[in-house]
């Protein structure tokens, strides 16, 4: 129940992540499009790319953690038994969920503590602390879902892995 929760969510969380995407690329061309037809771009359109990048990738990782998606270097491992390998898996998922986690925390308690500030963008004036608070759900979400990783590959080993596809 558990691992279709977080499939769901993270899919959610990526197809959100498209969409953002897709806005971006819109924005751009419209910007550059107005910059070369009537010298006239989008006032702060550098500002709403990069913060719109920012959230993409955050959106993403979720769902790239659930696949098993991050490059793998097995070089040194390609002789070990299944076993070893879900090991050395479940230790790299843990680390992984660590980062994640500590990402997530920083980026929320670093929210907080731009707000307080009052910083804002340059150019458009936003308040920065919304870049900052909208990177920590989809960092949160990884970190749960390298975490049931973890727990899958080094307690419970007779049960499969709750992602498939990517990896090896």
């Amino acid at each position: 129940m558990i691992d279709r929760f977080l499939a769901a969510l993270s899919r959610l969380f990526a197809q959100a992540g498209m969409v953002v995407a897709a806005l971006m690329a819109l924005l751009v061309v419209v910007s550059i499009a107005g910059r070369a037809t009537m010298s006239r771009p989008i006032q702060g359109d550098v500002e709403l790319t990069q913060f719109g990048v920012a959230l993409c990738i955050s959106l993403a990782l979720p769902w790239c953690q659930w696949q098993r998606a991050n490059i793998i270097v097995d070089f040194f491992t390609q002789r070990l038994g299944v076993r070893r390998i879900a090991v050395l898996d479940g230790i790299g998922a843990l680390l992984m969920a660590a980062m994640y986690l500590l990402l997530a925390w920083r980026t929320g308690a670093g929210a907080v503590s731009v707000r307080e500030a009052f910083e804002a963008t340059m150019i458009l004036d936003l308040p920065m602390w919304w870049v900052y608070a909208s990177l920590a759900p989809g960092l949160a979400l990884a970190g749960l879902i390298a975490l049931r990783q973890a727990w899958s590959l080094l307690l419970r080993p007779a049960l499969p892995a709750p992602a498939s596809g990517g990896g090896r």
